[in-house]
């Protein structure tokens, strides 16, 4: 059986709502008014937040009565190799706060480090440390906006071993420092 994933609702609607690639068949975004499920990348018109329903598993969406999306087209895996890839995603996802190198995630899902790097970095077009790192910015960016942790906190919280290296990932992957984030967030908010 498949590892289940740690992602609340919340950051699970953040990821569909920025169409984001990254979780394509780790989960699945269920409409429950018109009965369609779709990839969370899938660029059809969003559902109102009351009407989804996320499952982590293709076969426990369909056996709740949902039909794929006819846009994105869920039920079709475009590699042989994607089971390894999402296996991968699902172990970043849920121990992304615990150091590891590459080979403790090639023993998990049991194939050198070598071929890993290179099958993720073809399916994925980056590395499992750049995945990791926008793991780790993606949850800051969520404690940023949900929460008043410090931002050494949120550093340590997110799984960053120090300080600078976390302010060096946000900066390269948000353009602006943790602070300046939420600085943003605050003006936006009424």
């Amino acid at each position: 059986m498949p590892e289940k994933i740690n992602l609340s609702f919340d950051e699970m609607w953040e990821k569909v709502l920025a169409c984001d690639r990254a979780y394509d068949g780790v989960f699945f975004t269920a409409v429950k008014t018109t009965k369609i499920y779709c990839r969370p990348s899938c660029r059809s018109r969003k559902p109102k937040k009351i009407n989804v329903a996320f499952y982590q598993d293709i076969q426990e969406v369909e056996n709740a009565g949902y039909r794929a999306c006819k846009r994105c087209r869920p039920d079709t895996t475009h590699s042989p190799d994607l089971g390894v890839v999402n296996s991968v995603i699902t172990f970043l996802i849920n121990h992304y706060k615990q150091p590891f190198i590459l080979q403790d995630i090639a023993d998990h899902v049991g194939i050198s480090s070598f071929y890993l790097e290179r099958l993720f970095k073809r399916e994925t077009a980056e590395t499992p440390r750049s995945y990791l790192e926008k793991i780790r910015v993606d949850k800051a960016s969520h404690y940023l906006r949900n929460s008043l942790k410090t931002n050494l906190e949120i550093c340590y919280e997110t799984g960053f071993q120090s300080p600078s290296n976390f302010y060096r990932v946000f900066r390269r992957l948000k353009n602006c420092t943790p602070s300046e984030y939420r600085h943003l967030l605050n003006e936006d908010r009424p």
